[in-house]
């Protein structure tokens, strides 16, 4: 896959970039393949190829293969991962056994040693040590101790905010959360999005139904939990919020959904179960309407515009603080504490 960029490059006679929206590129690291178009027999050029994922490496030098498995990449928990240094690593000679069928690693241990020193040797220039063979793990900045895009415990949002990745808005996963939404309703009533994060397969949205204030969590595509308030939205500016207390005790449990109008209860309903790592890579975070994919098919993406007006939407985690309502003293004191 590296040599596809450098071949598309030449043959189209453009120079390799150096600066993308001022931001300096990294050299890239392919082959053009562009010399064997017109000579198939011509001596290949990408001679040396290193892999790893998870802990499972490889590496290809002049039809020679050496490999070996550490774990197996869709087995997510559990289990006691092996050391390193006890994979058992194969070695194939792919001039003559082009699928693999004979491992040669007991019978010629030279080459193989060649190409484990290859390896390392390749692992150190491009950044592959130290090696982390966690699988879910490092999906979740949390559980993977690297840093956010965001700090703290709350966020807040605007109308027409979009395509927000994941990474980019406080993880309301395996715990408590509130949404609280200060919309301005007309006598007409209001349906659509007023905040959307993930898509078909796993996410949840805050949006009005038929001018119920409604709550929906979408597990893998597999689930869907709903909860619907027992009235509609009133007319004029107000608060809609929805609470959500985690059961606790592990990951991906359920929890108890509250909504409310203006710090008054108008709605509640159950959450069987919720997903622990990660949504979606391409689904996104959406304020007043939804992009890509929807979480529920209570509405299409064309029509999941919001028909009032959002003034603000604001994620708060932990637990609830008994309070169902957000001041704008409260909210404007977070908005400067996040400067």
């Amino acid at each position: 896959m590296i040599d596809v960029a450098p071949t598309i490059l030449e043959a189209a006679g453009l120079p390799e970039p150096t600066i993308v929206n001022g931001v300096l590129q990294s050299p890239m690291e392919g082959t053009s393949m562009v010399y064997a178009f017109n000579d198939a027999a011509s001596p290949e050029r990408h001679d040396l190829q290193y892999f790893e994922m998870f802990g499972n490496r490889g590496i290809y030098h002049r039809g020679w293969s050496a490999v070996t498995k550490h774990r197996t990449p869709w087995i997510m928990v559990g289990g006691v991962m092996p050391a390193f240094d006890d994979d058992v690593w194969e070695l194939y000679d792919g001039s003559g056994d082009y699928s693999q069928s004979r491992n040669l690693a007991s019978q010629n241990p030279e080459m193989l040693s060649k190409l484990q020193r290859l390896w390392l040797i390749e692992a150190v220039k491009y950044n592959v040590l130290p090696m982390d063979d966690r699988t879910a793990e490092r999906i979740s900045p949390e559980a993977a101790g690297r840093p956010t895009l965001i700090r703290g415990s709350s966020q807040l949002f605007f109308p027409g905010m979009g395509r927000l990745s994941e990474n980019s808005v406080v993880n309301i996963k395996n715990k408590s959360f509130s949404v609280t939404a200060e919309v301005a309703v007309s006598g007409a009533g209001a349906d659509g999005v007023i905040i959307a994060q993930g898509g078909r397969f796993g996410g949840w949205a805050l949006y009005a139904k038929g001018g119920r204030a409604t709550f929906v969590y979408n597990v893998l595509g597999i689930q869907e939990f709903a909860v619907e308030a027992d009235r509609a939205i009133p007319e004029g500016t107000h608060q809609v919020r929805m609470e959500f207390a985690y059961d606790g005790g592990g990951l991906a449990k359920g929890g108890d959904v509250t909504l409310y109008y203006d710090g008054e209860a108008a709605g509640a309903g159950r959450v069987g179960a919720t997903q622990p790592m990660i949504f979606s890579a391409d689904e996104t975070t959406d304020i007043g309407y939804e992009s890509g994919t929807t979480v529920t098919s209570d509405y299409t993406a064309d029509g999941s515009r919001f028909t009032g007006k959002i003034h603000w939407v604001q994620i708060d985690l932990g637990p609830d603080d008994n309070d169902h309502f957000i001041d704008p003293e409260e909210r404007l004191r977070i908005a400067i504490a996040r400067q």
